[in-house]
């Protein structure tokens, strides 16, 4: 029983870290969860969880200065004036974002035949960061009757011919998404490439 009410929860956590469930998203970009196809980035040396099931990662490139990507990677208060997902953001501490700062940051869930309209609530912490290079945060997503119980982000950011790649990978653990892994990685994809495309605009915009 348990395993079943979980598994239709996941339906609206799907809607609401996607944003919009319209990005199409094939087996080819979701990182496999072993074998040397791929070798998982980091940041310091650090990455996304090698265990976890739900996993995905995806790459853009950005025409604009790696100055400009970076602030508004960074800057996590001013997230919700360019990601339309992204209600309300915050930081939990002062200065340039760097290990061991925090934020908090909300996203809207729609109501399904199963579950209530509700918010989720992340509180994220930064593992990791090197100035305009990478950067590493965790933390879990709560929400009523949706939860991750921790989400690992990683960002990378390269000058390339063109402007800026920007590679992401991000990870999910909790008995309530792991009930349904090809729904959760399939909700986690779609929230990674709309990230992506909101991000490639609001740089490509002040380019």
């Amino acid at each position: 029983m348990f395993r079943t009410r979980t598994a239709a929860l996941t339906v609206p956590l799907s809607l609401a870290l996607a944003g919009v469930l319209g990005a199409a998203v094939t087996p080819a970009q979701a990182a496999p969860a072993s074998g040397s196809a791929h070798r998982p980035a980091a940041c310091r040396g650090e990455g996304v969880d090698p265990d976890a099931r739900i996993r995905y990662r995806s790459d853009t490139v950005i025409d604009a200065p790696l100055s400009t990507v970076w602030k508004l990677q960074t800057d996590v208060a001013n997230w919700p004036s360019w990601q339309p997902p992204v209600l309300t953001a915050q930081r939990l501490d002062h200065g340039p974002l760097r290990k061991g700062s925090r934020f908090r940051w909300t996203t809207p869930a729609p109501a399904t035949p199963t579950t209530p309209a509700t918010v989720l609530d992340i509180t994220s912490t930064v593992r990791q960061a090197e100035r305009g290079t990478c950067l590493l945060w965790s933390g879990p997503a709560v929400g009523e009757g949706l939860r991750i119980d921790e989400g690992v982000h990683l960002w990378r950011f390269e000058k390339v011919a063109g402007g800026v790649r920007v590679h992401t990978e991000e990870t999910w653990t909790g008995d309530q998404v792991e009930a349904d892994v090809p729904l959760a990685t399939a909700a986690l994809g779609a929230g990674l490439e709309a990230w992506l495309r909101d991000l490639k605009a609001a740089a490509e915009s002040r380019a």
